[in-house]
């Protein structure tokens, strides 16, 4: 799928949503502070973009069941609030029910962290938009399996920053991980481009090899 995977990284990079800042960094959900941004939610408004993310993961799943690898989902289940879009696309395009995940267990009517009729015994593919230290598709699994009786069959994102935590993380859940594209697809084409150069490239390598420390290093 390497064609994939800089096809999609030139969509993000031709439609801006590849963004650096420095010096105030990026704060991610996880809190972690970094110089570079990738805004996914942007995709859904390009069609052509839209189609050929759909397309891929659709020849992924079905590669992969096929070959015997992952076993055919009952349910396309999103992430809240990006990844909704993508699973309601996948679900469409493969004819199958979907559901979403919220972060947390509403605290008023059905108290329910699943959206949807998620039926218990199901087969479930969730879909992120990207993947960084990979929490919240952990908890998002956590509630598959402890909410909806479910079993999770693992998680296809878009983007994936390649970080270890989210490599130890997955390992640890037992949950198998694709992504369309990487963080070293995405800064290879960047540098390619002319996007990223000189000090920020440097900030951004040294990001991903230690993005706990990257920010108190830069302000040392």
């Amino acid at each position: 799928m390497e064609e994939v995977s800089r096809e999609v990284a030139e969509a993000l990079l031709n439609i801006g949503a590849v963004k650096i800042s420095i010096d105030p960094p990026f704060q991610w959900v996880s809190g972690i502070k970094s110089p570079v941004y990738c805004d996914n939610r942007m995709l859904i408004s390009y069609p052509e973009v839209r189609d050929l993310i759909v397309k891929a993961f659709a020849r992924i799943l079905s590669r992969k069941v096929r070959d015997g690898e992952m076993q055919d989902p009952d349910y396309i289940a999103g992430t809240a609030t990006a990844a909704i879009p993508w699973a309601a696309f996948l679900a469409y395009e493969l004819k199958k029910p979907m559901v979403y995940i919220r972060p947390e267990k509403k605290q008023h009517g059905t108290g329910k962290q699943i959206e949807g009729d998620l039926k218990p015994g199901s087969k479930v593919l969730i879909m992120e938009d990207l993947i960084s230290t990979g929490g919240s598709s952990i908890k998002a699994a956590e509630a598959v399996k402890e909410e909806g009786k479910s079993e999770v069959l693992g998680v296809f994102a878009i983007v994936s920053w390649e970080l270890a935590k989210s490599e130890e993380n997955f390992k640890a859940a037992g949950i198998p991980l694709r992504t369309l594209t990487n963080f070293s697809e995405l800064v290879g084409l960047a540098v390619e481009k002319g996007v990223i150069a000189g000090d920020n490239l440097d900030n951004i390598y040294k990001f991903n090899r230690d993005p706990q420390g990257w920010w108190g290093e830069f302000n040392g």
